[in-house]
């Protein structure tokens, strides 16, 4: 046994000694740590499939994608807004006018006096428009701008649920105050579209990387090409406005012998709208519930445009820049428009923007109601109207020469346009009850369609490029353009009843005015004549800069940092409270300087919040919190002794 037992030991004495298993864990855990080190190192290490240039890339064109989608959700949802607005308006007012409907379904309630307030709440509220657009555009935001007008004209939809007075006239007020800045936010944004397209396709330039202005002209094509695209997309408003007057109501009029019974003469030889036309225009009164299927369609389209600019449609501003828009001021908001007005490119391009208002309403309610109507009946308004549209949208495209041309063919080219059909309109005077006229007013729509086209995209196109690097006035030249608009719109409101001729010749007048004025401009500018822009205060930070020197001071200790107390005076404060002021004073001005040191690159929000004069505020709210809670001490004890 014992000779067993020495072979089993020196058996084993010749073998190795195996580790503890202490030691095969540390082992194991060095070749993990090893493992993984590596494995770190692999994925935070530069990736050899990473183009960091491709990415950036990519990332821009994203971008420059999202910026298109923006100009058209904000160009449908506009047009389906004047699509729903134009054809209920419509609608409504040839249901009014007809007698039978009125005394059947209201007979005491006055619809025609209903009416006649609510056109004058539509045409003359914007004269107000240039006091209160740029504000609310700022307050609210653009893109919240157009979310907020687009849902007060679903509002005057929901109205015709209930004609009644109190629902009628008081939407139709609110349409008026939202025209203006509607109209002033569409045109700053998709300015301000075409000023991000240029800044994402030269996103490597130093000035786009660095925010600066933008180069002069630098983004003139895109604010051309985004214009065109807008305008090409919203006239298409008035074709699908005539959906419900040509589907609908057109069932339910009379032939035109009998709605043009007793007029004798159209064209230029009249006076007013129509004299003599019949107040019976309906052969039978459309059923009530059509009517409210009608108007719940329209409902639904008016929901969708909400719906548009509210999900499609992306800010205009960074959220930074839409701060230092606010943050100027709201008495220098409120001034800016005004002090714009001494810009002599606004002034001599004033009598451009009222004859815009002019031939764009004259065309739906002078030529169409006076001629067209006249002359071939009732049942074909929706025919010329639908006509004018088209026209209007195709040759938007026309403004696109602009990248190729000077700027002047568009403005030039429509003004000539429409000179010559205002000359053959002072001279034609057509038959009623004559259809052999329809070819002629079709071809003078066709016409007009495209001198309206060359006018609007030529003047929004001239106003974006002018102030295409001061992306800060954008708002005001907008807003002080389609004020001048809602002027002439009040003006053909007003002239309704004067002699055709007279109309004419006003528009005549102005269309030359206007010429003349923007040859001048034009003859400024080449002669490199400085103009006057009123300067924009800087941006005023004074909610934010509070907040921060509270947040600073929180950090230190001083957990409640208060107003000074104006109250005080400077006598109620003893020798030992300066001292201490001093002390307290000059500890806050060392632990802050101590960690402007350690932090040197901070906001420029911060450093304003550093300045000597926030240190002394600072310094003074915690003395005067000390004061405070020694005065609660002494009337505490005082109570308590009392």
């Amino acid at each position: 046994m014992d000779a067993s037992d020495q072979e089993e030991l020196g058996v084993d004495a010749d073998q190795p000694l195996a580790p503890h298993n202490g030691v095969i864990n540390k082992l194991l855990n060095v070749g993990q740590e090893d493992n993984m080190h590596g494995q770190m190192e692999e994925f935070l290490g530069p990736q050899a499939e990473y183009n960091e240039e491709e990415e950036e890339r990519k990332y821009y064109r994203r971008k420059r994608l999202c910026v298109i989608k923006n100009v058209l959700a904000a160009s449908v949802g506009a047009m389906i807004v004047y699509s729903v607005y134009m054809g209920l308006l419509q609608m409504q007012l040839i249901l009014h006018y007809d007698m039978t409907y009125r005394e059947v379904k209201y007979s005491n309630l006055g619809l025609e006096d209903i009416d006649r307030k609510m056109l004058m709440g539509i045409n003359v509220t914007p004269i107000i428009g240039l006091l209160y657009t740029p504000v609310l555009i700022r307050f609210l935001g653009t893109k919240w701008m157009m979310f907020l007008a687009s849902g007060i004209y679903a509002l005057f939809v929901s109205t015709n649920y209930w004609e009644r007075y109190y629902t009628l006239v008081p939407s139709a007020v609110a349409i008026g105050v939202a025209i203006v800045p509607l109209w002033a936010s569409l045109g700053n944004y998709i300015t301000r579209m075409a000023q991000q397209y240029y800044e994402y396709v030269h996103y490597k330039e130093d000035h786009v990387q660095e925010q600066k202005k933008l180069p002069k002209g630098a983004c003139h094509k895109y604010i051309i090409v985004f214009q065109s695209v807008f305008h090409i997309i919203f006239h298409l408003s008035f074709v699908f406005a005539e959906f419900p007057m040509c589907f609908v109501l057109n069932g339910y009029l009379h032939k035109s012998e009998h709605i043009l019974l007793n007029v004798h003469s159209c064209g230029a030889n009249i006076s007013g709208v129509i004299p003599g036309f019949n107040t019976t225009v309906l052969t039978n009164l459309p059923r009530s519930m059509l009517l409210i299927q009608v108007e719940s369609v329209l409902m639904g389209f008016a929901f969708l445009a909400m719906i548009i600019f509210l999900v499609l449609c992306g800010p205009a501003y960074r959220p930074t820049e839409e701060i230092d828009l606010r943050s100027i001021g709201w008495g220098n908001i409120f001034q800016l428009p005004f002090k714009h007005l001494r810009d002599y490119r606004l002034r001599l391009l004033c009598p451009f923007f009222i004859y815009s208002g002019f031939e764009m309403l004259f065309a739906i309610t002078g030529f169409s109601l006076s001629y067209g109507v006249c002359v071939l009946g009732l049942d074909k308004l929706w025919l010329l109207i639908v006509v004018y549209g088209l026209s209007c949208s195709v040759f938007s495209s026309l403004s696109l020469c602009l990248l190729r041309l000077p700027r002047w063919v568009c403005l030039v080219g429509g003004a000539a346009v429409h000179g010559v059909l205002l000359v053959v309109l002072l001279a034609f005077s057509p038959p009623p009850k004559n259809l052999e006229y329809l070819g002629p007013l079709l071809v003078i729509s066709v016409l007009w369609g495209l001198g309206t086209a060359l006018n609007k995209t030529g003047v929004s196109t001239l106003i974006g490029m002018l102030y295409a690097e001061e992306k800060e006035r954008l708002d005001f030249v907008y807003t002080i353009y389609h004020w001048w608009q809602a002027i002439a719109i009040f003006i053909v409101y007003l002239w309704s009843n004067l002699p055709m001729r007279a109309k004419l010749s006003i528009l005549l007048a102005t269309l030359v005015l206007a010429c003349y004025c923007y040859w001048l401009m034009e003859r400024r500018l080449a002669m490199k004549l400085p103009f006057r822009l009123p300067r924009i205060p800087r941006p005023r930070h004074k909610v934010k800069i509070k907040y921060t020197m509270n947040l600073c001071l929180q950090v230190k200790g001083y957990r409640y940092l208060e107003e000074d107390n104006s109250d005080e005076s400077d006598s109620e404060r003893s020798e030992e409270d300066d001292e201490e002021e001093r002390e307290n004073e000059e500890h806050v001005v060392e632990e802050m300087g101590a960690e402007d040191r350690e932090k040197g690159g901070q906001d420029a929000e911060v450093q304003g919040v550093d300045s000597p004069k926030a240190r002394r505020r600072g310094a003074e709210g915690h003395r005067n919190r000390r004061e405070d809670a020694q005065m609660k001490e002494g009337v505490k004890e005082e109570r308590e002794g009392g």
